[in-house]
């Protein structure tokens, strides 16, 4: 969630430059990024590497609802992001069906997504909360007086429900390793069922549904 606007990269990749070999950055042609093109940028990362079905099926339920993913919208973002050299592509092998393409970081756009995270962490945090008790201020508003006491409780054991669920997934989501048993690459996602790098099954058996 990064407040509807265009972030800024300039200031970012002079401080990175900085602190890291410049010749990474050089493939890096552009200094602005769209929040959905940066929302692009942490899907993937999350998911190591990951085909554009997949990106557009995860995008989806990421925003829970309030915008759907199409790939007439995906696909020209992932090219332009990987010219502008935040993206890279490659070709894996698929259990099911032909070469597919799975889309990863470069080295300078990780770079740039951790950098960008760390500075706004907190700033990003404290709009998140500041957005769910104004948002949930106006949803309590929308009932009678008489019943706005009993919504209130009802949010408050919403959000706190929430909340346990966000803490309890964040040890599992960042320390959760699996190595494909083919390629020994280490998978750091406690859902995967196959390998995003050679598409080999991670329980030595094929998967039962079809890979796009």
């Amino acid at each position: 969630m990064w407040k509807g606007k265009i972030l800024e990269l300039k200031e970012d990749l002079q401080e990175l430059k900085s602190l890291f070999k410049k010749k990474i950055f050089k493939d890096i042609t552009r200094d602005k990024l769209t929040p959905l093109e940066f929302t692009i940028l942490e899907s993937i990362f999350n998911n190591k590497a990951i085909s554009g079905y997949d990106l557009i099926q995860y995008l989806t339920q990421h925003f829970a609802g309030q915008w759907e993913a199409h790939s007439g919208t995906v696909y020209p973002i992932l090219s332009r992001m990987k010219g502008d050299g935040f993206l890279d592509v490659k070709e894996v092998k698929s259990p099911l069906g032909p070469l597919r393409k799975v889309y990863y970081l470069t080295e300078a756009g990780e770079a740039i997504l951790k950098f960008k995270v760390s500075k706004g962490f907190l700033d990003q945090l404290k709009f998140i909360e500041n957005f769910l008790i104004d948002f949930s201020a106006i949803y309590i508003h929308t009932f009678p007086e008489e019943k706005q006491e009993e919504q209130i409780v009802a949010v408050q054991e919403e959000i706190k429900k929430m909340l346990e669920s966000v803490i309890r997934e964040i040890p599992s989501t960042v320390d959760f390793k699996k190595v494909c048993p083919s390629c020994k690459a280490t998978i750091d996602r406690s859902d995967a069922t196959y390998c995003l790098f050679c598409g080999s099954s991670l329980f030595g058996e094929q998967p039962t549904q079809p890979i796009q």
